[in-house]
């Protein structure tokens, strides 16, 4: 069977980028998969592409690299309805609902159409109007399952896959490093300035533990002006960016999500896998999906001007028990092996088969 699954671009550092190529490789194993990236701005990937998986892409924007139509919109439009007219795979698996629409509208009615989305669209109009042309709709959790199914109301199937973790075997944390780490794109909506002014609170209690954040993005700027004047040059580390995550978290013994809203979960699921109870706020939603109290982590409770204090509070109570960190460690990696690629994708040829 072959396979095309759609990214907006497959060389960024994103979630949904980990999540799809973490997929395309595990099916890659009994089918020929290829991930269709719409932009390439970059020589190579940001994650590892498992060797069975081909790329290509619609609109090439490095620098030196010609094009036969002018720069902009128009062209990306073209050249992607010229892609998507001429598709000749089984399946096509896009991935925002953007393009979700433009496969709606222009893949070939023989081609099995699927959606994969994590959260309700911001523009729901088109989706309306499009999506019933799909053949279904995957959603990474339950919970957004219930909105896509209020929102298209008879439209095409909705059902729920979860995300995809690299197969086995992963990195596993000693939970013995004095060590919070925290990792994805520097920007406000992750909210890593409620982290660091938490984590002010446990360096005075904690001194002995530090913070490290990896990643980038725009917010770099005001995060380490925001360590300087908390006078935290000693206990808060900026590490960069890194392919390999999981790696980094499992020299951790806690990981940290400070996301004020949306957040696919894929750094929560990475942590777990490494064996790492995580702490995140549960009105966040992705974290919220995938961490239990008491069981593989702990939800904070978003209380306004205290949350900062009630994030201080539950990280310093983990610091301060380690046989609770080395208990839920326990839960976080049963909660992993279900994301598992290689016990993921099996869920994925079911649901093609019975669409088929």
């Amino acid at each position: 069977m072959r396979i095309s699954l759609m990214l907006s671009s497959a060389y960024g550092m994103r979630g949904d980028v980990r999540s799809t190529l973490n997929l395309a490789g595990a099916l890659a194993e009994r089918h020929d998969v290829e991930v269709i990236s719409i932009r390439r701005h970059r020589d190579k990937p940001f994650f590892p592409v498992a060797p069975g998986v081909t790329m290509r892409s619609v609109i090439d924007v490095r620098p030196g690299v010609r094009h036969l139509l002018p720069r902009g919109q128009v062209r990306t439009e073209v050249a992607l309805w010229r892609l998507l007219r001429g598709i000749r795979s089984d399946v096509l698996i896009t991935t925002r609902p953007s393009l979700g629409v433009q496969a709606a509208r222009h893949a070939p009615r023989e081609v099995l159409k699927l959606a994969r989305e994590w959260s309700r669209p911001s523009v729901p109009a088109p989706v309306r109007r499009y999506y019933p042309r799909l053949d279904a709709v995957v959603t990474a959790t339950e919970s957004t399952e219930a909105e896509w199914t209020g929102l298209l109301d008879g439209g095409p199937a909705v059902r729920t896959v979860p995300d995809a973790l690299p197969s086995g075997p992963w990195p596993r944390s000693r939970m013995d490093n004095r060590i919070v780490a925290a990792g994805g794109r520097w920007v406000p909506v992750k909210a890593y300035d409620r982290l660091i002014r938490a984590f002010a609170t446990v360096a005075d209690k904690r001194p002995d533990w530090r913070l490290r954040l990896y990643g980038g993005g725009p917010e770099e700027r005001r995060l380490r002006e925001l360590v300087r004047d908390l006078d935290l040059h000693n206990h808060v580390y900026f590490m960069g960016t890194t392919p390999d995550l999981a790696g980094e978290f499992a020299k951790a013994s806690i990981v940290a999500n400070t996301s004020r809203s949306g957040d696919l979960g894929m750094t929560v699921l990475e942590a777990m896998g490494c064996g790492v109870p995580v702490v995140a706020f549960e009105g966040a939603r992705g974290p919220a999906e995938f961490v239990a109290t008491g069981y593989n982590g702990v939800l904070v409770p978003e209380a306004a001007a205290a949350d900062l204090e009630l994030l201080a509070a539950a990280l310093l109570a983990l610091i301060d028990d380690e046989r609770r960190r080395r208990s839920l460690a326990a839960g976080a990696l049963e909660t992993a092996v279900r994301h598992a690629a290689d016990e993921v994708a099996p869920q994925w040829e079911k649901l093609i088969s019975e669409l088929r």
